[in-house]
C-alpha cells in the first residue's frame, strides 16, 4: 500500500446509467431536475396475486445498442444492463482501452443477487422438461462476478477484476475499491459500480416474505418516502450505475472532462442482525468516520449526503441517529437527500447509481431533492432537501449504502475545481 504521501489522487471521468429514470446521464439528471419518479405498476410479470403489485423497472433499454445480438441469449438481464452502463460510462469518458495499457485498466463492479430471473427460468425447465433443457450458458449467466468479466472482455481491460456480493452496499465498496487500487497505484483506470436485475416474481415474494417493500399500489410515483413519517417500505429497482475513475496526472494529459474526485472511503461490520441495522446506526457511524478518516477531512468540511435513505422505518431513522453522531451541530447544516424517493432501491446497483449522481451534484453544484416528503418524523429532523432540487455550493459529499448482513460503505467525494 501506498504511504500517505505516495497516495495518488483519482477523479471521474465517465459516466454511465441505466436506471428507471432512463439510459444516460441526460434522462437520468432531467428526471432527478423535475423530480419525475421512474416507479409504476410491474410490467414483467402478472403481479395480481402479490402484495407488491410495483416497481422501479428500467424502461426503454435496446440490450442490442450495446450487445450483438446472437449474445443476448447467453446473458441474463443484469449483464445486459451492466455492459449497457459500462459502454455509456466509456464514450462518456471517451476513452479506449489500448494493448498497451491494459494491464493498467480493471474492473470492480458490485452485484447483489445476480442472475435471478436465469436462475428462476432455469429452475422451471427442469422441473418440466428436465435437466437437459438447462443452458449451458446457465453458470455463466448467473455469477455475479460475471458483469466485471464481461465488461473486461468487451473493452479488453486486463488490470484487476473482480466483484463485491454486499447486498445493497456492492456498487459503493465497487467504487471505494476500485478507488484505493488507483490511489495504491495497482491501476490507472478502473471502470466501476453496481448492477442488478431482480423485479422478479422470486425477489418480490421473499421481500414481501420480509415485510420490507412498500405495499402503496395505488400511487406508485409517491411510495418511495424516505425519512417521511408514513413510509411502509422500500421499492424494488434495477439498473446499473457505473464510473470511470483515473489517475489524476492521465485523465489531465488526455484533456479529460472531470466529474469529481474520489477522496475517501470507509466500510464497517454491524456484526448485530440479519436484516436490521445496528440501533442508533453504530456501525453507519464507524463507516463514515472510517471514509472522512480516509478523505482526510472534517465533517465541517461536508455539504451534502447522498442517503442511503431507503423509505424504511429503521434504516432511516438510524441513518438520521448516525449522520447526527458523526457530524454533531454541523448535521443540521447539511443538504441530506435520498434519491432512492424516485428511483426506487436498486441493491447492488444502489451505490452505482447514487455515486454517479453524487459526482453529478458536485458538477452541477445542485442538491437532488428527496420526493414524496410530506409528513415530518419526529426521529428524522435533518434538512432532506424535501421536494425538490436546490442549487447549493457543495464542496465535498458524501454517498452512503448499508446492506442486509450489516455491511456498510461510505463514499467521499471532492468538487473538481482544476487543481
Amino acid at each position: 500500500m501506498a504511504s500517505e504521501n505516495n497516495r495518488r489522487r483519482v477523479v471521474v471521468t465517465g459516466i454511465g446509467l441505466v436506471s428507471p429514470l432512463g439510459v444516460g446521464i441526460e434522462e437520468n439528471w432531467s428526471a432527478i431536475m423535475s423530480g419525475t419518479s421512474g416507479i409504476g405498476p410491474i410490467t414483467r410479470f402478472d403481479s395480481t396475486p402479490f402484495v407488491t403489485k410495483i416497481a422501479g423497472e428500467v424502461k426503454n433499454f435496446r440490450a442490442e445498442d450495446y450487445i450483438p445480438k446472437k449474445e443476448l441469449r447467453k446473458m441474463d438481464p443484469f449483464l445486459q444492463f451492466g455492459l449497457g452502463a459500462a459502454h455509456l460510462a466509456m464514450a462518456d469518458a471517451g476513452l479506449k482501452i489500448e494493448p498497451e495499457i491494459a494491464h493498467r485498466a480493471g474492473v470492480v463492479m458490485g452485484c447483489g443477487l445476480g442472475g435471478l430471473l436465469t436462475i428462476e427460468e432455469s429452475h422451471k425447465l427442469v422441473i418440466e422438461q428436465g435437466p437437459k433443457k438447462v443452458s449451458p450458458f446457465f453458470i455463466p449467466m448467473i455469477i455475479s462476478n460475471m458483469a466485471p468479466g464481461l465488461i473486461s472482455i468487451y473493452h479488453g481491460a486486463k488490470g484487476p477484476n473482480f466483484s463485491t456480493q454486499t447486498a445493497c452496499a456492492a456498487g459503493t465498496h465497487a467504487i471505494g475499491q476500485a478507488y484505493h487500487i488507483i490511489r495504491d497505484s495497482f491501476a490507472d483506470i478502473m471502470i466501476c459500480g453496481g448492477v442488478e436485475s431482480t423485479v422478479t416474481t422470486l425477489a418480490v415474494a421473499g421481500f414481501n416474505a420480509m415485510r420490507a417493500l412498500s405495499t402503496r399500489n395505488d400511487d406508485p410515483q409517491r411510495a418511495s418516502r424516505p425519512f417521511d413519517n408514513e413510509r411502509d417500505g422500500f421499492i424494488l429497482a434495477e439498473g446499473s450505475g457505473i464510473l470511470i475513475i483515473e489517475e489524476l496526472g492521465r485523465a489531465l494529459a488526455r484533456k479529460a472532462r472531470i466529474y469529481a474526485e474520489v477522496i475517501g472511503f470507509g466500510a464497517s461490520g454491524d456484526a448485530y442482525h440479519m436484516a436490521a441495522p445496528a440501533p442508533e446506526g453504530e456501525g453507519a457511524v464507524r463507516c463514515m468516520r472510517a471514509a472522512i478518516s480516509d478523505a482526510g477531512i472534517t465533517p465541517e468540511d461536508v455539504q451534502y449526503i447522498n442517503a442511503h435513505g431507503t423509505s424504511t422505518d429503521l434504516n432511516d431513522k438510524y441513518e438520521t441517529q448516525a449522520i447526527k453522531t458523526v457530524f454533531g451541530d454541523h448535521a443540521y447544516k447539511l443538504g441530506v437527500s435520498s434519491t432512492k424517493s424516485i428511483t426506487g432501491h436498486l441493491l447492488g446497483a444502489a451505490g452505482g447509481v447514487e455515486g454517479a449522481y453524487t459526482a453529478l451534484s458536485l458538477h452541477n453544484q445542485v442538491m437532488p431533492g428527496t420526493m414524496n416528503y410530506e409528513f415530518p418524523d419526529p426521529d428524522c429532523d435533518l434538512d432532506y432537501v424535501p421536494n425538490a432540487p436546490r442549487s447549493a455550493r457543495i464542496d465535498v459529499a458524501l454517498s452512503n449504502s448499508f446492506g442486509f448482513g450489516g455491511t456498510n460503505g461510505t463514499l467521499v467525494f471532492r468538487k473538481w475545481e482544476g487543481k
